[in-house]
């Protein structure tokens, strides 16, 4: 899913903070002690909404276009800005049928690196199509090495 942009509203608080609010979302708010601050925590604050609606399976809303937004009269109104946000990708549950052996050893990778089966296969993929690119060619040796030493794979060696 591409990014999508949503309007948010800078406005002014009390005691010299500053606010932000999302027409789209409306319980999405972030506060900071200046505009630059509240600015930041509103991409985070955007990030978390969307997450919220991603694990409910609601729809996100469509952003409202700037000209269409009612600003409140009792809004201290500072600045329209946008923030963009990228959708969760949904996942999808596969079945695939592997060596035990790999299996045993993709589990064994997994747990020395803090992950699940899923998460460690999900990296492997993630990884590996990220090297392979959009053209997915076969990368060079060089590329294979490379992602072999990041994911810290053993490498089998020829017998001589």
């Amino acid at each position: 899913m591409p990014r999508m942009i949503y309007p948010a509203i800078l406005e002014r608080g009390a005691k010299g903070t500053f606010g932000v609010w999302f027409p789209d979302f409306p319980d999405c708010v972030a506060a900071g002690t200046s505009s630059e601050h509240a600015i930041e925590k509103a991409q985070s604050a955007l990030a978390q909404a969307i997450y919220a609606y991603a694990e409910k399976d609601v729809a996100l809303p469509a952003p409202t276009p700037f000209e269409q937004i009612e600003v409140p009269k009792d809004c201290d109104f500072i600045a329209f800005f946008a923030v963009t946000a990228e959708p969760p990708d949904p996942s999808e549950r596969v079945n695939v049928y592997l060596p035990k052996s790999l299996i045993a050893r993709a589990d064994a990778r997994a747990s020395d690196m803090g992950m699940s089966r899923s998460s460690f296969f999900g990296l492997a993929l993630t990884t590996t199509l990220g090297i392979f690119g959009a053209t997915g060619r076969l990368p060079g040796a060089q590329a294979l090495a490379s992602f072999v030493a990041a994911t810290k794979l053993p490498q089998k060696r020829r017998k001589p």
